[in-house]
Parts: C-alpha cells; sequence; structure tokens
C-alpha cells in the first residue's frame, strides 16, 4: 500500500498549495473594500491577484480530483456527508468567480457596492466552509460499516470544526493583507500594512490554540509537533515582522503559516481519512478506502510528468506579473464600458 500513502501526501501536498497560492487571493477578495475609501485603490487591490486568482483556484479542483481517483470511497462518502456545505462552497466560489468579472462593467456606485459584497461575501465563504469541513475529517461525523453518512446538517457544526474553519479565514485574512502590502504602494499599502497589524493578534491566537487544539483531537496529546511547532513559531514571526514592517519576509512567514498548519493536519489525520464517530472501525483509512494498484501507478506516472510542468508554468505567471500595482494606474474615468 505504499502507493495509497504516496497518494495521500499527494493529496496533503495539493491542498496545502490551494491554501498557500489561493489563501493570499481570498484574503485579498475578503479586503479589497477597507484598504481604500475610493475606487481606484480597491481596483489596484483587486489587480493584485486579477492575473493569478483563477490559476490558483484549479488547485482546489485538482486535490477534489486527486480525492476521488486516488481514494474514490472518500471522496463519495466525504462529498455526500458534507453536501449542504459543499453547495454553499460552490456558491461562494461562483460568485466570487462573478464578481472579478461583472463588477466593472457598469459605471454604477451600486452596481459596483453589490458585487464587492458579493465578492467579500464570497471569498469569506470558501475558507471558512472548507475549513469546517476539513475539521470534521479528523473530528469525526456519524459514519456506519457501509461507509455511509448517517447524521444530519446539525452534525457538521462541531466546536472544532468550526474553529478550523475560523482559523482558516484568519490565515487567509492575514495572508492576504501581507500580500496586499507586498504588492501595492502609497495609501493602499499603508492601509493594508495597517489591517495586518490589527489581523495579526487575532491569527496569532488562533494558531496557537488550534494547533494543540488539533493535536489533542489526533489523540496525540496537547504537545505539539514539529510542524505543529514551526506553525506556531512562524505565525509570531509574521506578527513580529509586520510591526517592523518587513513586508516581504512577512509574507513568507505567512505562507510558512498556512503550509505547516494545512499540512500538520493532515499528518495528524493519517492513516484515517475520515473519523467515524461512531465507532472507531469504521473510520474510513488510507488502506481501506483506496483505489486499486494499476490505477494508483498510472496516475503516479502522470503526477511525475506533468506537475513539475504546472509549477514551472505557474511559477513563471508569478515572475512574469511581479511588480507593485499603484492605485494612480486607475485613477481615470471610466465608461461603462470599460
Amino acid at each position: 500500500m505504499a502507493l495509497a500513502t504516496f497518494w495521500f501526501i499527494v493529496t496533503a501536498a495539493l491542498w496545502t498549495g490551494f491554501f498557500v497560492l489561493e489563501g493570499f487571493d481570498l484574503g485579498v477578495g475578503m479586503l479589497h473594500t477597507f484598504v481604500s475609501r475610493d475606487e481606484a485603490g480597491r481596483r489596484a487591490a483587486i489587480n493584485t491577484i486579477g492575473p493569478l486568482w483563477d490559476g490558483n483556484e484549479v488547485w482546489l479542483i485538482v486535490a477534489a480530483a486527486a480525492m476521488f481517483a486516488a481514494f474514490p470511497a472518500w471522496y463519495a462518502t466525504m462529498f455526500s456527508s458534507f453536501y449542504p456545505a459543499l453547495v454553499l462552497l460552490l456558491v461562494g466560489l461562483i460568485v466570487r468567480g462573478v464578481s472579478f468579472e461583472f463588477r466593472g462593467k457598469v459605471d454604477s456606485a451600486r452596481w459596483i457596492r453589490t458585487w464587492d459584497t458579493l465578492l467579500t461575501v464570497g471569498s469569506l465563504l470558501v475558507p471558512l466552509l472548507i475549513g469546517i469541513a476539513l475539521g470534521n475529517l479528523l473530528h469525526g461525523v456519524p459514519i456506519d460499516r457501509s461507509q455511509e453518512f448517517t447524521g444530519d446538517f446539525g452534525d457538521l457544526f462541531s466546536a472544532y470544526s468550526v474553529f478550523t474553519g475560523i482559523t482558516l479565514v484568519l490565515l487567509c485574512l492575514l495572508h492576504g493583507a501581507t500580500f496586499i502590502t507586498l504588492k501595492t504602494t502609497g495609501a493602499v499599502q499603508e492601509h493594508a500594512l495597517w489591517l495586518a497589524r490589527r489581523i495579526a493578534p487575532f491569527t496569532v491566537l488562533a494558531v496557537l490554540a488550534f494547533q494543540p487544539w488539533t493535536h489533542s483531537v489526533a489523540g496525540g496529546g496537547v504537545l505539539p509537533d514539529v510542524l505543529e511547532l514551526v506553525s506556531m513559531l512562524a505565525v509570531l514571526a509574521a506578527g513580529w515582522l509586520l510591526a517592523g514592517r518587513h513586508e516581504g519576509w512577512a509574507f513568507v512567514a505567512t505562507t510558512v503559516v498556512i503550509a505547516t498548519t494545512v499540512m500538520s493536519f493532515f499528518a495528524d489525520l493519517y492513516p484515517r481519512l475520515m473519523v467515524s464517530s461512531t465507532d472507531p472501525a469504521f473510520d474510513l483509512t488510507v488502506h481501506n478506502s483506496a483505489s486499486g494498484n494499476y490505477a494508483l501507478k498510472v496516475m503516479s506516472i502522470v503526477a511525475i510528468v506533468f506537475f513539475p510542468l504546472v509549477l514551472a508554468y505557474q511559477g513563471w505567471t508569478y515572475h512574469v506579473f511581479r511588480l507593485r500595482v499603484s492605485a494612480e494606474q486607475f485613477d481615470v474615468p471610466r465608461s461603462p464600458s470599460s
């Protein structure tokens, strides 16, 4: 079952990549109306992720596809168990994507305000709902011996799962505010730095509480392991670096925080994929939920060939759009068709 373990690691890496890259996108979406009082500043904030957000979102699709192909039982049980929450997640993703395209189509303050609100709400729903879903994987939901979900919608909202969602929202907010600080100039940059410094204490407290709680829920006690300790130290470093106005290193720190937080979660989950609160014997694991060996071999070859190409392409995209964005670039009259 070495291939099954390999694909668990790949799936965890894909979810980590999603939160690292899409995390600052979501943070920018939640914060774009708060970093500036004028339209030019808000457009500058949105344009920091304009060429990047749709490519970053592909990581979510690939992560879900990896679950479906490598662990079909996990995919089937999880997606059927969390169906109402996943519908809300899709709504959030849809209104968020549409908002990027539609907010500038009509030169009307009410029109822009409506799409700004939808962009903010959609960007908030995505990390919150995914966090609740991930939290339930470890905390457990009612699953019977047939790997069928036997609970109801209320069973998805345990204290731990909701706190997981809140923690990911705060991490995305801090990551996004730091990214805007890194990618803009002038008043927008100053507002983003002000926001980042005020979000940081709440994020620090959330991560410092989340890591021991996660380790305890996983059955490992409250003392953190190496990844969890790195996550806790990195979030403290992010707050300190923001206070000293080292936005580049602060963004590195928030990247490390998100990456190690997600990776440590999956490390605590392994070898389980989805915990049954009904009976531990009904847990979905890497070993009882994986696809056949031949399918995993073919998938491994495809991943080894194409994954480096995808990383190279995305790296080139970030290199091309590496320059800062200024509000002055957008401080011009716009026609309804602009």
